[in-house]
């Protein structure tokens, strides 16, 4: 048989049930999912990226993998390049009514994080976009270029009241792109003119870039930063976190942070065991050296397709470690891959668990963090001026 030409050659695809619909009980029929479907990506394609693989999402009907007939197309196939496009959300305030968490309301300025950390909770809403939460989700980016108006304008409603709003608690504000766009910037222009308070949560150096408002905003009681540093170990961290700031870009940037007068929180998240929890310890030391007084930690937790993202990743990266911290993982799930219950989901349950929160509160307790707490204040609140409002003549 001849060879195909180059517009005949293309790779073949099958065309299988889903693995991710339905497949996240307690009997996984595909619980060796990366082997049965063959989704893996093959590592060129994938360089500097944290997902092995780029299945679908849990609400397509088919799962359609890519694999080489014999003729070797899989060789013409691109790498992953990320792409941007714009998000035509109406609104920026997301509420939410979660009781585990300390805030109502959030803003994401993108969809998608090109930090590509594998263990990431936020990768299966790139599902909701009929895209996947594998290399989709750190490469198929949106960007939310008019959130700072949309801001201006939900503020200056008359029904709106204001409390801290979290930024960074879904995907990472300060993720590559926004050099580019600065979108977070913009929204901290807004947020600092109208006297509205903040949280911010990122693994990002790039944070310093907007220290002059930041600065100006904690005079005021109106901002604090938490940074992500999951462990100290470069190595690891470029594993699990490949496109993050480094550990030790973080922990300047929190010194800064707080040399500049900004509230700042070190978080150890997440958590995974027997791969950094016996890092704790040296985190909260390192980041009281760098001024940190307030710290917090977060358990791993692996929802709907982080589940298998993470395990093909541990395979691929840490295939000795594999049986025993997925074992740990569910002793302190109640014998499951992931618990979604109120309370435990943040810190788990069961021995294990309680050893590292323990250790946790033991190390603070010894290091001086979370005796106190900084609250940030509502009381400069002043809401935007609509932009049809006419101006008052007697106005000062």
């Amino acid at each position: 048989m001849a060879r195909p030409n180059a517009a005949q050659k293309r790779p073949s695809v099958k065309e299988l049930p889903s693995a991710s619909a339905g497949a996240h009980g307690p009997t996984n029929p595909y619980d060796d999912v990366s082997e049965l479907l063959g989704v893996v990506v093959e590592h060129e394609r994938r360089r500097g990226r944290g997902a092995q693989s780029n299945a679908v999402g849990r609400y397509e009907p088919l799962a359609r993998v890519a694999f080489d007939d014999g003729w070797q197309s899989l060789e013409d196939l691109p790498p992953f390049k990320t792409t941007v496009q714009v998000d035509a959300s109406r609104k920026i305030i997301t509420r939410n009514d979660s009781p585990d968490i300390g805030f109502d309301r959030s803003i994401n300025p993108y969809r998608g994080c090109e930090h590509g950390c594998v263990y990431c909770f936020a990768r299966p809403t790139h599902a909701y976009l009929g895209l996947s939460p594998g290399l989709d989700f750190e490469s198929k980016l949106f960007v939310k270029p008019e959130a700072a108006e949309l801001l201006e304008r939900e503020l200056s409603s008359p029904n709106y009241q204001p409390k801290v709003i979290a930024i960074g608690t879904n995907t990472d504000p300060y993720q590559p792109i926004d050099r580019r766009y600065q979108v977070m910037r913009r929204i901290l222009e807004v947020l600092d003119r109208a006297g509205h308070p903040v949280g911010i949560v990122t693994k990002s150096a790039l944070v310093l870039r907007d220290l002059d408002i930041l600065a100006r905003m904690a005079e005021r009681k109106l901002a604090k930063v938490a940074l992500s540093v999951t462990t100290l170990d470069a190595e690891l961290a470029r594993k699990m976190e490949p496109r993050a700031a480094t550990p030790m870009r973080r922990l300047e940037a929190l010194r800064r942070l707080s040399q500049a007068g900004v509230p700042t929180t070190v978080m150890v998240a997440p958590i995974v065991p027997a791969l950094n929890d016996m890092e704790i310890e040296r985190i909260l030391e390192a980041a009281v050296t760098a001024g940190v007084k307030e710290a917090g930690y977060v358990l791993l937790r692996l929802p709907l397709e982080v589940r298998d993202l993470f395990r093909e990743w541990l395979m691929a990266n840490y295939p000795d470690r594999y049986r025993h911290v997925m074992k740990l993982i569910r002793d302190m799930r109640g014998g499951k891959d992931y618990d979604s219950t109120w309370g435990k989901r943040m810190k788990g349950s069961g021995p294990y668990a309680w050893m590292i929160g323990r250790r946790f509160e033991l190390a603070c307790e010894k290091l001086g963090i979370n005796k106190t707490r900084t609250a940030l204040s509502t009381q400069a609140f002043r809401a935007p001026k609509a932009g049809s409002e006419q101006l008052n003549l007697f106005e000062s």
